[in-house]
């Protein structure tokens, strides 16, 4: 009787052991079923993807090649604009070309580079906008002390805080993703890998998982979107004492600031944080999070911005000259 019930669970052991390993790839389930509609979108997403690439890496470029633009605030500016490069083509050229494929489907391995790499870059962002606020704090309420304070050693030491923080984030989500038994259902109702999607799909039970995501993410997004909403309140009221002319331009940078700030944080906090998700309302910000948003924020900086914008005249003048050059 023991050798029968030993040989039984051993033998419900390897079934359990087979079932879990049974998901190999993922299906996405999209945006839409339309066909007529999945084409309006593919166009759409492309232009916008498109929009993305061209936009970043002007700034970057122009950054780059501008000496006038060899600040802290445009350092981080264009390691900015290169985070929403990398963080957008995480998900939009698969999204795009799933438009015209019957089944969108997505490798287990796959998805897992997908959910480290969205917090990654999400994490890196993250960093760098609170570095920006911090950039703006010193310039306007520490002027005499800005140039000692943020130095060459201390940009580039937060670019390699947040690439850090970046990589410590993305590993600590996934490692609750990593280890879970997916066994049946692998659908996903969205059009790429994240984690709270994920291991709602895990044949176990994930309430506390969800808990620990809500920790992980959730607190991170909401305290670090407070603690920069007090950072601007503090510099706002520092402009109310400034000269009228002063003022004006830095109150017109800080408006920059909080919108690209409210763009990033917005959906976050929705999809991270918000305790009682839609499933319409998700889809609407992770589009919004993940293609809108990386082209608004090179949009909002170069319309706004007008040191940046006599920068790119000149790099498009010397464009031209080096072409017209025998």
């Amino acid at each position: 009787m023991k050798k029968v019930t030993t040989e039984t669970v051993s033998w419900n052991e390897s079934v359990s052991e087979t079932n879990h390993s049974m998901v190999t790839e993922f299906i996405f389930l999209g945006l839409s079923n339309s066909q007529e509609l999945q084409i309006f979108l593919f166009v759409f997403f492309l232009v916008f993807y498109a929009g993305i690439v061209f936009g970043n890496l002007l700034i970057v470029i122009t950054v780059a090649c501008d000496s006038h633009l060899h600040s802290p605030m445009y350092f981080l500016l264009a390691n900015l604009s290169l985070i929403d490069l990398c963080l957008s083509s995480v998900t939009a050229p698969k999204m795009t070309a799933d438009f015209f494929s019957k089944c969108k489907v997505i490798s287990f391995k796959g998805c897992l580079a997908q959910i480290f790499l969205l917090h990654f870059f999400g994490g890196s962002e993250l960093v760098i906008l609170i570095a920006m606020a911090f950039d703006r704090y010193v310039a306007i309420c520490k002027p005499l002390r800005y140039t000692t304070i943020m130095c060459s050693n201390v940009c580039v030491g937060i670019i390699a805080a947040a690439w850090g923080t970046g990589f410590l984030h993305s590993v600590s989500q996934l490692a609750f993703a990593v280890k879970l038994p997916f066994c049946g259902p692998n659908e996903v109702d969205s059009f790429y890998c994240d984690l709270p999607r994920v291991i709602k799909l895990a044949c176990t039970n994930t309430y506390r998982l969800d808990i620990m995501v809500i920790a992980n993410s959730g607190v991170l997004t909401v305290c670090s979107f407070v603690l920069l909403i007090i950072s601007y309140a503090v510099i706002l009221v520092t402009i109310q004492h400034l000269p009228s002319e002063k003022s004006s331009k830095a109150l017109s940078t800080l408006t920059t600031h909080i919108t690209v700030v409210l763009l990033f944080f917005g959906p976050c906090i929705f999809i991270y944080a918000w305790p009682f998700p839609t499933k319409s309302l998700d889809k609407f910000l992770a589009v919004f999070y993940s293609v809108v948003t990386p082209l608004l924020n090179p949009i909002i900086y170069t319309l706004r911005n007008k040191d940046m914008k006599t920068a790119m005249k000149r790099l498009r003048k010397w464009n031209m000259n080096s072409r017209t050059k025998p």
